[in-house]
């Protein structure tokens, strides 16, 4: 396999993930981390989790951050 071609594992694309979100990666890395989560349901819903917080980000209303989601914002920071 090519090293274009080559699955990242999960480190790599989540590490990716930000960047890619705002497609701020090469065309070479965009292709890889969408490679990756065309079959990684746990980085999908990495994806997912960051997709919820951009939206929350970019809202200019000031209801609280749902329960579910600070939950998992403090988990992932304590993995940091």
């Amino acid at each position: 396999m090519t090293e274009s071609k080559r699955v990242i594992p999960c480190t790599e694309a989540v590490r990716q993930l930000w960047d890619y979100l705002d497609d701020a990666i090469s065309p070479e890395d965009h292709d890889k981390v969408e490679r990756h989560l065309s079959f990684c349901r746990k980085c999908c819903g990495e994806l997912e989790f960051g997709q919820e917080i951009r939206e929350f980000l970019g809202s200019k209303t000031s209801q609280e951050i749902p329960p579910e989601v600070k939950a998992r914002l403090e988990r992932f920071v304590e993995e940091l």
